[in-house]
């Protein structure tokens, strides 16, 4: 398999995954600015909507959308539990926090990635953010992790925008719960080894 990424973007999320789950791929380095592979290849000739991350299969089919690729990472391994089993409630449960925080956290953050974004508009957008930090503190209470006790790919994907609050000035520092998690996410091994791939930890 191949996982099409650009270090420190969403694809950091599927990236995780893949370590956790102890799958073996290949890292194809996509260039969110540029849009081309490192050997020159139009990403756009690849993905049409020229965004990360896309998981290709070893036949060749092609996945788009985190969401979606995780879950499909998360089900080739389920011995590692990284999400419940398909039609359970827990399963749902995992889905609704895919979107909660596909809708309401990451596509908070483009915004603050515009350069063409007037401050204040980017004030109300980190406003909205904090209150849903704020509600995700208070979810996280006496819990591991969003799913309970058990790490799932919803806590890689929440970790990996929660890593966008310091280049985009979101301040969280006084949410504890969110705090201790974030730590908790970022000591696991796998964790680290994707970010080290990605050139984000030495």
């Amino acid at each position: 398999m191949k996982l099409y990424y650009s270090p420190g973007a969403c694809s950091l999320s599927p990236h995780i995954a893949l370590h956790e789950a102890g799958i073996a791929f290949e890292p194809v380095l996509a260039s969110t600015k540029s849009h081309k592979l490192q050997d020159g290849t139009d990403y756009y000739g690849i993905n049409p909507l020229g965004y990360v991350p896309m998981l290709e299969l070893d036949d060749g089919t092609r996945l788009r959308e985190g969401p979606a690729i995780v879950q499909y990472i998360a089900d080739m391994a389920p011995t590692k539990n990284l999400a419940p089993a398909a039609g359970t409630l827990q399963r749902y449960r995992l889905q609704e926090w895919l979107t909660f925080i596909g809708t309401e956290m990451h596509k908070g953050y483009s915004p603050l990635f515009n350069p063409n974004m007037p401050e204040e508009a980017k004030t109300i957008f980190k406003d909205k953010l904090k209150s849903r930090y704020q509600w995700l503190d208070g979810q996280l209470a006496e819990k591991q992790y969003l799913m309970g006790d058990q790490f799932s790919v919803a806590d890689g994907y929440l970790f990996t925008v929660t890593n966008w609050t310091k280049p985009t000035g979101v301040d969280i520092s006084d949410l504890p719960n969110v705090q201790a998690w974030h730590a908790r996410v970022a000591a696991r091994p796998a964790v680290q080894d994707a970010m080290k791939a990605e050139g984000l930890l030495k």
